[in-house]
């Protein structure tokens, strides 16, 4: 691929001087040929910056292209302030419920009109290969709007009769204002599902993004104000978690904290959040089970189980990165699926025909780098592939897609969420052996199993530790059922009922269907 273009002075015309991501500070800043042409969005809040900020890097070249200032942790007031008085004194909360889903299909229909822009800030920013961007991320972010639409037609509260004498109303009302935390690995669907859940219902909601992932939320942003969303409902705050972050989720005026990312991160947030008893939503860390059944149709497990690993470049919390095979199928299996992950092609993200692109940042790089060593020096591993970077590729974040046999689920590999295209391989001897082996992590994001067995599939359904269990597939989604993890894999619940739990609070009101006839204290009656 030819050299980048310099792109320093392209700029929207709709930014504010002083929060747009600057192309021109330190370095000289590029971007590729296929982004070249791209407007950076500024934050949907004209909030002053700290003069810190994030320095995007094109992952593939390990060249800068952006400065993003950072929002400073002294403006949360400012920015609490304006969203409690548009949840307060706006019209978004009181608006009728049909003109706030037409707005929000008017976003999905924004976003299907800006697939490529978004599809091509995600993979600027996150390095996800564009197919994925353009034919998974972008449809699904478009879908979460129409879905939490289409919600807001069918939802009505309950009510009940109490012996005849009182009518029992019980209606759901937004929480108020909701702080929402995006991760940098799928920003687009994660933030877009946290965000349309939100708004759906009434909240007011500050959006943000992580500090690697900005851009695609940005955009995100104004297009929900070109929708029509008012002014406060969305802001935008950039920067990281110990500084506006921490300063958001501690902030008493927050009603809400809705997150998703690593599971410390999770705890910091639940802690800080825990001053003023803020609801908190957590989907955190997974070290997910991937079991293989002799059962099983061999070739559809070993596609499923490529892409529960590759897609995404790894970087998934749900990703199947722990394969337990049954012995007896194993040898066929591990030789199938290594030289499948042999033959993934790693290049360019922007390249259509490159199945895995290079991490997202050179500190995450690093690390997978380092556990690749430990693969390649313990001699409780067998490196099967990768493990190191990609041959042929000294430039880039590249890390190559990497298969571990390993001998005991206690090892580090087995037990730590990697993060990245990092798989190990375990043999079980059958259904018992894995499924014990599968509930031994700290994690119960989700499981995966593959087998052509009914009996051995609802085994498996009703002893899994997990909040999903995807059989004979690798991930799928129905936003109408929840998703979220046990143990330290979260709090709460994704999807429709766990969202109306989140982002809405109850009320009871008790009605007398008739006169009552009540007793007269203080009257000096005997």
């Amino acid at each position: 691929m030819a050299a980048p273009p310099d792109a320093s002075g392209q700029e929207a015309t709709t930014m504010n001087e002083m929060t747009k991501p600057d192309l021109s500070r330190g370095a000289a800043f590029a971007r590729p040929p296929e982004a070249a042409d791209l407007a950076l969005p500024a934050p949907a809040l004209d909030a002053p910056g700290t003069g810190e900020g994030q320095t995007l890097v094109y992952a593939a070249r390990e060249e800068p292209f952006a400065f993003v200032p950072h929002t400073a942790p002294g403006e949360a007031d400012a920015l609490v302030a304006a969203a409690r008085d548009a949840f307060e004194t706006g019209p978004w909360r009181s608006m009728p419920v049909t003109e706030r889903a037409a707005t929000l299909r008017r976003v999905s229909a924004l976003v299907r009109d800006h697939a490529d822009e978004l599809a091509r800030l995600q993979t600027l920013e996150t390095s996800i290969v564009i197919s994925q961007s353009r034919g998974m991320h972008v449809a699904r972010t478009a879908e979460n709007f129409t879905f939490f639409a289409d919600l807001l037609a069918g939802h009505s509260g309950e009510s009940y009769e109490q012996s005849g004498r009182y009518l029992s109303i019980v209606t759901r009302e937004p929480v108020g204002v909701a702080v929402l935390i995006a991760p940098w690995n799928a920003p687009l669907v994660l933030a877009s599902m946290k965000l349309a859940a939100a708004l759906s219902l009434g909240n007011s909601v500050i959006l943000k993004p992580s500090e690697y992932a900005p851009l695609a939320v940005l955009r995100l942003a104004e297009l929900v104000r070109e929708a029509g969303v008012p002014d406060g409902v969305v802001q935008v705050a950039c920067g990281t978690g110990p500084g506006i972050g921490n300063a958001l989720v501690s902030h008493p005026g927050v009603d809400v904290v809705g997150f998703i990312g690593g599971t410390e991160t999770g705890k910091r947030i639940m802690a800080s959040a825990a001053g003023s008893l803020k609801k908190v939503g957590l989907e955190l860390g997974g070290k997910s089970a991937n079991i293989i059944l002799a059962s099983a149709d061999l070739e559809r497990a070993v596609d499923g189980s490529l892409m529960g690993i590759f897609a995404g470049n790894g970087e998934q919390c749900l990703a199947g990165s722990r394969i337990l095979v049954e012995e007896s199928v194993a040898d066929e299996f591990t030789a199938r699926f290594t030289a499948r992950t042999k033959a993934l092609k790693a290049g360019d993200p922007f390249d259509p025909a490159s199945e895995i692109g290079p991490m997202a940042f050179a500190a995450h790089f690093e690390k997978l780098l380092a556990f690749g060593e430990t693969a390649h020096s313990d001699p409780a591993y067998t490196v099967l592939a990768g493990g190191k970077r990609v041959e042929g590729m000294e430039k880039g974040y590249f890390f190559a897609p990497t298969v571990v046999e390993a001998c005991d689920n206690s090892t580090t590999l087995c037990q730590t969420e990697l993060f990245g295209p990092f798989v190990t391989i375990q043999r079980v001897q059958g259904l018992d052996e894995a499924l014990a082996i599968a509930n031994e992590s700290e994690f119960g994001l989700a499981s995966y199993i593959w087998s052509d067995d009914l009996p051995s599939v609802m085994r498996a359904r009703r002893v899994l530790r997990a909040g999903t269990v995807w059989v004979n597939t690798p991930m799928a989604r129905d936003l109408r059922s929840p998703f979220g993890g046990y143990k330290q894999s979260g709090i709460g619940r994704d999807g429709l009922p766990g969202s109306i739990e989140l982002f809405t609070e109850e009320k009871t009101t008790l009605i007398p269907q008739e006169p009552l006839d009540l007793p007269k204290m203080g009257a000096g009656e005997g």
